[in-house]
């Protein structure tokens, strides 16, 4: 478990604003493995009869992903420079890139990197809901 730090400055972006990111993150990472929420399961064979149990119209849900892929990213473009950098730094904290009380440094760092191609290369990252979370557990907010 990490340590929680005394919080010495604000965050630009606003807490609600990076767990509204981590939601569709997470909703991103977990694609169609929550097994069809309309609720059959997959074909099943039980003594040589196939019954497809399968249900559901896979464009649509693919589609659906794409949309909420789509979404995250044009809000992450969508940041200013200050609050992209901000994220990244949430991201490498939760990473443990960085401890909560390195937060100066993992932001420092994150403005080096600058503002190019965040949304891509935040969404690179496969567990990015989590590590936003782990993040904003670590320093506080």
């Amino acid at each position: 478990m990490r340590r929680r730090t005394q919080k010495e400055w604000e965050l630009s972006i606003g807490p609600d604003t990076v767990r509204l990111f981590i939601l569709k993150a997470k909703a991103i990472s977990a694609g169609l493995s929550s097994d069809y929420e309309g609720g059959s399961e997959h074909e099943i064979e039980i003594e040589d009869q196939v019954r497809d149990g399968h249900h559901h119209d896979g464009l649509a849900e693919e589609e659906e992903q794409d949309l909420t892929a789509e979404e995250l990213r044009e809000l992450i473009s969508d940041l200013n420079v200050d609050e992209a950098a901000e994220l990244i730094a949430l991201a490498w904290i939760g990473r443990g890139d960085y401890d909560g009380s390195e937060w100066a440094e993992a932001l420092a760092e994150a403005r080096q990197r600058g503002n190019r191609k965040t949304a891509a290369y935040l969404m690179g990252m496969p567990m990015l809901g989590d590590y936003l979370e782990e993040g904003l557990e670590a320093i506080g907010a």
